[in-house]
């Protein structure tokens, strides 16, 4: 049976090297050699954030760690469930606004900071938000927000956060492994990654960093989630394991895939991943697409997926685009809640690399052309081309 083309944000293709980890017969959990395995995790983990604080590892996906964190942070108070802790949350597109409902289901008093979908954050809100709240707060924000294409002014935000002495909760689910994350010099509390986005492995882990001052109210919170217990991780990790049964064969598929993000070294990493990113756009304007976003100053277009416009305008619709896509083997993504059939979005994380993105735009062009939206294929193509071996 002959594979599609997975080119959306996550899952993401697996090459056979990590595939094959994952049959690895079993092995006991609270023993030596699993012990290894997840401390060579941990600490390669640990060089891709940039992070001297606390990491862990859980068998969840990138949404699970989001609650995780918040839920470790928010200290319930009374008996209706609601706390005087005060969350900001900062969003501009689907993922930004699940920490504002993660934080509303454990009670914080939320005070959210968002913006129309896709458009870039504006700094003075926040400000505004964070000089407004009362202490104590977190502030949440999405590094990478893959809804809308959009990349985040994580830095920034992290010095306001610092500011106001506030929790900086960053989900960096899908730049972590394929963008330069430098968690600690943004001044993430927390920072968060997914196991299948541009770590390039299967769905079904996640992992957390963890600072000093995060730990401090985790540690005094005893209404801390039970199985997501980070507290628990962290005196597990005394012994290098985990407090519950780990998802062994993701372990093992971790393993191999930060291996392999050691040998191709995290700075040719970051560049393939900008490289590829950047072909996209170069491919897709050229054929006369438009590009999502609403950039200002501090945003800039995300380095692992890229959104497009769907042409509404020349009569094109989601099904005619991306269907006809994927009846030749390739999957893009759609739009999201309130942009679903306005948007395309094409994704380069993991390992992928210049053939699965002229393949990408090679089929893109043959479907535009179908539907008459452009006259000749091979522009896209070109453009893309050039970029590439540009760089």
């Amino acid at each position: 049976m002959e594979e599609e083309l997975l080119m959306i944000p996550g899952p993401v293709p697996v090459i056979a090297r990590i595939r094959e980890a994952m049959a690895k017969p079993m092995i006991t959990h609270r023993g030596d050699e699993f012990s290894q395995i997840y401390g060579e995790i941990v600490e390669n983990l640990k060089n891709i954030f940039q992070t001297r604080n606390d990491l862990f590892v859980l068998s969840g996906s990138g949404t699970c760690a989001m609650e995780a964190a918040v839920g470790n942070i928010i200290k319930r108070t009374n008996d209706a469930g609601k706390t005087e802790m005060r969350c900001v949350t900062i969003a501009n597109g689907k993922f930004g606004e699940r920490f504002t409902e993660i934080a509303e289901r454990y009670g914080a008093d939320v005070t959210p900071v968002h913006f129309e979908w896709g458009h870039s954050i504006e700094l003075e809100r926040v400000k505004e938000a964070l000089e407004n709240s009362p202490t104590p707060k977190v502030v949440t924000m999405a590094h990478n927000e893959t809804s809308v294409g959009i990349l985040n002014p994580a830095k920034e935000v992290g010095k306001l956060a610092k500011k106001h002495d506030a929790i900086f909760v960053l989900d960096c689910i899908t730049s972590i492994g394929g963008d330069n994350v430098p968690v600690d010099e943004f001044g993430a509390d927390i920072a968060i990654v997914g196991s299948q986005k541009c770590l390039g492995m299967p769905p079904g882990l996640a992992a957390l960093s963890i600072s000093e001052r995060a730990w401090e109210l985790m540690e005094e919170n005893p209404s801390r989630p039970y199985y997501q217990d980070l507290v628990a991780y962290k005196k597990s990790y005394k012994k290098k394991q985990t407090p519950y049964t780990p998802a062994l064969p993701l372990f093992f598929a971790l393993h191999e895939a930060l291996e392999i993000i050691k040998e191709e070294g995290m700075a040719k990493r970051i560049k393939r991943h900008r490289t590829l990113s950047k072909s996209i756009r170069a491919a897709v304007t050229s054929l006369g697409l438009s590009l999502f976003p609403k950039l200002n100053e501090v945003s800039d277009y995300s380095n692992t997926v890229t959104a497009i416009n769907m042409p509404l305008e020349k009569g094109i619709t989601d099904e005619q685009l991306r269907g006809g896509m994927r009846k030749k083997g390739v999957v893009v993504s759609g739009g999201q809640g309130e942009l679903k059939g306005k948007i395309f979005r094409i994704a380069s994380m993991g390992n992928i690399t210049s053939t699965e993105i002229l393949r990408t735009i090679e089929v893109l062009e043959q479907v535009l052309m179908e539907n008459k939206f452009i006259e000749e294929e091979g522009k896209g193509l070109e453009a893309a081309k050039g970029v590439i071996s540009f760089s």
